[in-house]
């Protein structure tokens, strides 16, 4: 008997299972929700069941038989993603979709670039890229939204496995017309009357504020964003410094005004940038073929995308 539906349609039953509202299914697969809504129109009328009720202001959730087949439907997701490693094996290539998460302030820097040069390496491969807070990174992955994670060592739950790429040391940005713009490492202490223009984040927060408390010193915090690209604006515009470990190759805040770098001078410690993955007993041959291409574009001494030290010069 000829099968009337598709694997497409079994996506988006997964999806909706999963996110528990078709709007938010459709924002986290990047597909419009009326097409969603027609794929379970669909299945419901080939199978001849319900398959979600909707809770008033709680969304949908499956019925009894709508879990089963979701049930189902998952095994069959896995099943069909499994013929991809299949090809590979029997090619000796790495092929099929990988969907990578990367940290909000890393991934206008090295997601795009890290993605081109995989794709060159391995064109069979199908690149799909999400950027996120480190929290809903780890959660994406636990709900296997993501297979792997770029992100930072922090706070790293058992059940993630979390392989150190690089260490990037803390840098002072300043404003290229900044008295202290022509040196090449300062200390802390040297920029506490400053305005201080702080990385307002979750978890990046309390890295940087905890540089001043462990060197005693109260910084003069006039302004916060949790954009990266507005403390760069802000810092080149003259409305004080801040503190960075994710250095562009370029000196131009995006406004265009100038920007200088420098040296943070005595005990800080870096933070490490690296993959986060589910611990599993088995890796797709996809996924081991990203990370090793993310080592090899990854390191202390060079970061694809990034400036990592002060002679990294590379594109």
């Amino acid at each position: 008997m000829p099968l009337r539906f598709t694997i497409r349609q079994l996506e988006y039953l997964v999806a909706v299972g999963d996110a528990g509202s078709i709007a938010e299914a459709a924002g986290r697969i990047n597909v419009s929700s009326p097409s969603i809504s027609t794929a379970i129109s669909q299945l419901e009328a080939e199978f001849g069941v319900q398959l979600f009720v909707r809770k008033h202001a709680k969304g949908l959730s499956l019925t009894p038989g709508g879990q089963r087949i979701y049930n189902k439907a998952r095994h069959v997701l896995d099943s069909a993603a499994s013929l991809h490693d299949l090809a590979g094996e029997i090619s000796d290539k790495a092929r099929g979709p990988i969907n990578v998460g990367c940290f909000v302030t890393l991934a206008p820097l090295i997601s795009a670039a890290l993605r081109r040069s995989f794709t060159a390496e391995y064109p069979d491969a199908t690149v799909t890229l999400c950027e996120a807070h480190h929290s809903d990174l780890l959660s994406k992955l636990r709900r296997a939204e993501i297979d792997v994670a770029i992100t930072y060592d922090l706070e790293i739950p058992k059940d993630v496995g979390f392989e150190p790429l690089a260490d990037l040391p803390p840098y002072i940005m300043v404003s290229a017309n900044h008295p202290l713009a022509g040196k090449d490492a300062v200390y802390l202490e040297e920029l506490q009357d400053d305005s201080f223009i702080l990385l307002d984040l979750p978890m990046s927060r309390d890295y940087f504020l905890a540089m001043f408390y462990n060197a005693g010193i109260r910084p003069k915090v006039t302004d916060r964003t949790s954009d990266t690209s507005v403390v760069r604006s802000l810092v080149a515009n003259g409305m004080g410094y801040s503190l960075i470990n994710a250095r562009t190759r370029t000196d131009m805040a995006p406004d265009g005004q100038k920007l200088a770098y420098l040296r943070l001078l005595g005990d800080h410690a870096p933070i490490n940038i690296g993959l986060a993955t589910m611990e599993a007993d088995h890796k797709s041959r996809i996924l081991q073929a990203f990370e090793d291409h993310a080592r090899a574009k990854i390191s202390t001494d060079f970061v694809i995308g990034m400036s990592a030290g002060p002679n990294d010069g590379r594109l």
